[in-house]
C-alpha cells in the first residue's frame, strides 16, 4: 500500500515525496483510517516505526483554515528535544500548506516564547509544564483544540507528569479527539486512558518488547569500567563501520567519566549530552552529530526516547539499563527506515538480573561474543567498583550523666525577678541590716 491509497491530500503527498517517503509503515497504515474516523486512539509502537508521522498525517489532513489565533491541534511531549523534532516534522509535512506551528518548552524565558503564541498558531507542540504556564497566565487559549495528542506517554508518566497531564485535560474543551502514542503499556497508562478517553481503539504495530528484526544484537562479558573503555576504544579504532555511534550510559556521572576517559584519543570525534548540559549545548551537539560532524555521541537515556536520529550504524550499551524497556528504546536508535543496525551491550556480573529481564521481555537471548584478544583486561577499579567494607555496627553504651547543680550561681534575692511589693521599712532593713528611721524628733517631756 502507498500513501496515495490512503486518501491523503495532494499538499501532504507532495511533502512526503520531498521527504522521499513513499510507503507507509505498519503503524502509519493502521492508524490513518482510525484517526480519520474521529475515534479516540491508543497507539502502541516501538521506537523507529514512524509513529510521529502516523498521527500527524490524519490530523493535518483534517485541519481546516481559520482566522482564529488559537491552536486547533495540541501535541504534548516529554522533552524539549522532542518538541523541536515534532515541530520540524510538522514544518516539512506542511510545506505546501498554510499551517502555522510553534513549539514551547521550559528552560527558556517565557517572554521569548510568548510572541510565538500571540501571533497565532494552528499546531502547538509543548512540554507539559510550559504549556500550563501559558494556559494559566491567560496567554494561551485552549478553547479551539479539536485534536489532543500525547506522545511518548510512558516516558511522561515515568517522569512524573501525570498531575500536569490531568490539569491540561481539564482545561480542554469537552468535544475533542484524544490520541495517545506509547512504546509500552503500563497500569498507570491504562488508568489514564480509562479516566479521560471515550471508547478508545487500540492500534498495535508490533507486540511490546519485540525488537526490530533489522538490528543485530551482541553482548560482551566484561569485568569492569576500564575494560569497557579499552573494548570501546578497540571497536572504534578497528573498524570504519562504526561511522555513527550512540553510546548509552544509565547515569550522568558515568557519562561524564566515560567522556573523560575517551577524550584524549577521540576529542574531535566525540560528543556528550545529558540533562545537566545547557539547552543550547544539547541542541548544538545533536545537530552536529546528526550532520556527521562527530562520530560518536555519549548520552543518557534522555536521548533514547522518541528522537529521530538518522543513519546510526551502531548503538553501544556501555551498561545494561535497569529498566528492560529502556534497552528497547536505546537499540531502536539504529536499524531505522529499513536500514540495518548493530546493538552492542557490555555486560558485567552485576548486570545478570537486568540482562535476564531484557531477554524475557524480548523473548530471545542477547548472543554472547568473545572478548577480542587485543583488548586489555584492566585490573583498575573505580570507586563504585571497589569492594564495600562492611563494618560491625557495635553499639556502645554511653555513661550515665551525673546529676549536676544549676548552671550558674544562685541570684541574690534583690536580683530575683519577683513581682512583689516590698515596704520601705523592710527594704531599708535589708540594705542597712537594721531598721532605719528618718530621725524622728524626741518629744520633750
Amino acid at each position: 500500500m502507498t500513501f496515495s491509497e490512503l486518501n491523503i491530500s495532494s499538499p501532504l503527498l507532495n511533502a512526503l515525496n520531498d521527504m522521499e517517503i513513499t510507503l507507509p509503515t505498519t503503524i502509519q497504515r493502521r492508524a490513518y483510517p482510525v484517526i480519520m474516523s474521529g475515534s479516540d486512539v491508543v497507539g502502541i509502537a516501538q521506537t523507529g516505526t514512524g509513529k510521529t508521522i502516523a498521527y500527524l498525517l490524519p490530523c493535518l489532513r483534517q485541519w481546516q483554515f481559520t482566522k482564529e489565533k488559537a491552536p486547533q491541534i495540541l501535541i504534548v511531549v516529554p522533552t524539549r528535544e522532542l518538541v523541536v523534532q515534532v515541530v520540524e516534522q510538522v514544518e516539512k509535512l506542511t510545506t505546501y500548506m498554510n499551517v502555522r506551528v510553534a513549539g514551547v518548552y521550559g528552560g527558556v524565558n517565557m517572554s521569548r516564547q510568548t510572541p510565538l503564541i500571540t501571533s497565532g498558531i494552528d499546531v502547538l507542540v509543548a512540554t507539559p509544564g510550559r504549556l500550563l504556564d501559558f494556559a494559566l497566565n491567560g496567554t494561551l487559549k485552549l478553547k479551539s483544540i479539536k485534536r489532543f495528542i500525547i506522545d511518548e506517554v510512558d516516558e511522561m508518566l515515568n517522569l512524573g507528569f501525570r498531575p500536569q497531564l490531568v490539569r491540561i485535560i481539564d482545561l480542554l474543551p469537552a468535544k475533542r479527539q484524544n490520541l495517545m502514542f506509547s512504546a509500552t503499556i503500563s497500569n498507570e497508562l491504562k488508568n489514564l486512558v480509562a479516566d479521560f478517553f471515550i471508547e478508545p481503539i487500540e492500534i498495535e504495530a508490533a507486540p511490546s518488547g519485540t525488537p526490530l528484526e533489522n538490528i543485530k544484537q551482541v553482548g560482551f562479558k566484561v569485568p569492569n569500567f576500564y575494560t569497557k573503555v579499552n573494548l570501546l576504544e578497540f571497536l572504534l579504532q578497528s573498524s570504519e563501520d562504526f561511522s555513527k555511534v550512540m553510546i548509552f550510559t544509565s547515569t550522568k556521572k558515568l557519562a561524564d567519566s566515560l567522556y573523560e576517559a575517551l577524550e584524549p584519543k577521540f576529542a574531535d570525534d566525540l560528543g556528550l549530552i545529558h540533562s545537566n548540559k545547557s539547552q543550547n549545548n544539547r541542541f548544538d551537539t545533536m545537530r552536529v552529530f546528526n550532520e556527521g560532524g562527530i562520530r560518536a555521541l555519549i548520552a543518557t537515556d534522555i536521548v533514547a526516547r522518541g528522537l529521530d536520529i538518522s543513519d546510526v550504524t551502531h548503538v553501544v550499551n556501555f551498561d545494561v539499563p535497569e529498566e528492560a524497556e529502556n534497552y528497547m528504546h536505546r537499540i531502536g536508535r539504529t536499524g531505522r527506515a529499513d536500514k540495518k543496525g548493530v546493538a552492542i551491550t557490555f555486560i558485567t556480573k552485576a548486570d545478570t538480573e537486568n540482562r535476564k529481564a531484557i531477554e524475557t521481555l524480548m523473548g530471545r537471548k542477547i548472543p554472547p561474543v568473545a572478548l577480542p584478544e587485543e583488548v586489555e583486561i584492566s585490573k583498575e577499579l573505580t570507586i563504585d567498583e571497589l569492594p564495600q567494607v562492611k563494618m560491625k555496627n557495635a553499639l556502645v553504651s554511653l555513661p550515665k550523666k551525673e546529676e549536676g547543680g544549676a548552671a550558674f550561681h544562685e541570684k541574690k534575692d534583690k536580683n530575683k525577678k519577683v513581682n512583689q511589693k516590698v515596704r520601705r521599712k523592710d527594704a531599708m532593713k535589708m540594705k542597712y541590716g537594721k531598721p532605719k528611721t528618718r530621725g524622728q524628733k524626741k518629744k520633750n517631756g
